[in-house]
């Protein structure tokens, strides 16, 4: 069951302490970012309640595939298209894990009543929105759209930068996978134009990470032998119509 009283920040946390950091470096990550309550009931959902699809790239284009079609499509075209997505890779952008699409299943109905749909309405509150506004500067901001994703052992995310049609002001991972190790992979890199990594960040439990778009990117491969998936919650921080009540 959601937390009594619904999903909240760590009221400890201060907005301007952390609009210092991402006014200077475009960037900010925040620990400790939901109470603790909040935090582990939406890990737990991630674990155990989510209907997880396919998302791969084929030729730079995005597809979902539901469980059902997967099967549909039998094993060996799912494995000719997932080895075409990482033949994409050796030159441009592609990807290859799972996801759940927040905001298109709960305004379409689908899966009602799911879990996740709480953060949905949560981030796109006033008090969270007014916090993110404080933190990114971008007075604004409308509303968040989010995904839940699911990096698997040979997942990946390849080099890109969010850019949008404008609408995009910033990006966001909130991080809910538990005792990650460096090696595993999995990690969110920042890249300067020359192919650098500027920073990076390992997956971590309960982190908000927000950082100003366009601004080059990738998540680079879960490694073969990570004893778990990569959980996070996706999306952007967005100045375009807000999202009609359902």
């Amino acid at each position: 069951m959601i937390p009594k009283g619904g999903l909240a920040l760590n009221p400890a946390l201060v907005a301007a302490d952390h609009a210092v950091v991402y006014a200077r470096d475009g960037m900010v990550q925040i620990g400790d970012f939901l109470t603790q309550e909040s935090a582990e009931w939406l890990a737990s959902t991630l674990e155990q309640a989510t209907p997880w699809q396919l998302a791969l790239s084929q030729k730079g284009k995005g597809q979902m595939l539901k469980v059902a079609d997967a099967h549909n499509l039998g094993a060996q075209e799912l494995q000719r298209r997932i080895a075409a997505a990482a033949a994409d890779a050796a030159s441009g952008f592609a990807f290859v894990y799972q996801a759940y699409p927040m905001i298109s299943a709960m305004l379409d109905g689908q899966d009602p009543g799911h879990p996740t749909h709480a953060l949905v309405e949560f981030f796109n509150s006033p008090a969270f929105l007014t916090f993110a506004r404080t933190v990114t500067g971008e007075a604004g901001l409308t509303k968040i759209d989010a995904q839940a994703t699911c990096f698997q052992p040979g997942n990946f995310l390849t080099l890109h930068d969010d850019e949008g049609d404008g609408e995009r002001r910033a990006a966001y991972t909130l991080g809910l996978t538990r005792e990650w190790r460096g090696d595993w992979g999995g990690q969110l890199l920042f890249h300067d134009e020359g192919g650098d990594v500027l920073r990076g960040f390992k997956p971590r439990f309960n982190a908000w990470t927000v950082f100003r778009t366009p601004q080059l990117h990738s998540v680079s491969q879960v490694a073969n032998y990570a004893a778990k998936p990569r959980l996070t919650v996706t999306g952007w921080l967005r100045d375009d119509p807000a999202y009609k009540p359902v």
